[in-house]
């Protein structure tokens, strides 16, 4: 890894809503399981196949991994995002370019935290619905829209990166 120089990137509005909200969501996230909790029955999906369908089931307290695996990669990609000096770039880091380079990568990271924070929060959005028989699985949507919510800005981020000022 080349040597680079360590910036405070400075937050936009759009990045300051992006974290707010990601935050947000994250709260959101934990008051509906223990708002929920109580309604489940003992017995309650575990995880779905790739059509969305309820293939493992497990005692109602397992509700609770997701929301804590969620805040465990949240709190991480937070602190992560703070040095930005060492990830990985597509491209080698030009004379000048740090802090461009920098911006769009925290950009990218707070845009991953608030995709994963939602795609577990509909997981379990959706565990809730099926226990409570109001809808069955996940749906035929959850896994196109998954991969898009997590791929597309990475592609998005990659092309940017690569482009010149």
């Amino acid at each position: 890894m080349e040597d680079r120089p360590k910036l405070k990137v400075p937050l936009s509005v759009g990045d300051k809503v992006l974290e707010s909200v990601g935050w947000l969501a994250l709260i959101g996230f934990w008051v509906l399981v223990v708002f929920h909790y109580r309604q489940l029955t003992d017995e309650i999906p575990i995880h779905f196949n790739a059509a969305g369908d309820a293939d493992r089931f497990g005692g109602k307290g397992n509700i609770f991994s997701l929301p804590i695996v969620a805040t465990v990669l949240f709190l991480g990609l937070s602190i992560l995002n703070q040095y930005p000096h060492v990830f990985n770039y597509p491209t080698e880091m030009k004379e000048g370019d740090a802090l461009r380079q920098y911006t769009n990568a925290t950009r990218l990271i707070r845009f991953l935290k608030l995709a994963l924070v939602l795609i577990f929060g509909l997981i379990v959005f959706q565990t809730i619905q099926n226990v409570l028989s109001h809808t069955d699985g996940l749906g035929a949507w959850f896994l196109p829209a998954t991969l898009s919510l997590i791929f597309l800005p990475i592609l998005f981020y990659i092309i940017k990166s690569i482009k010149k000022k």
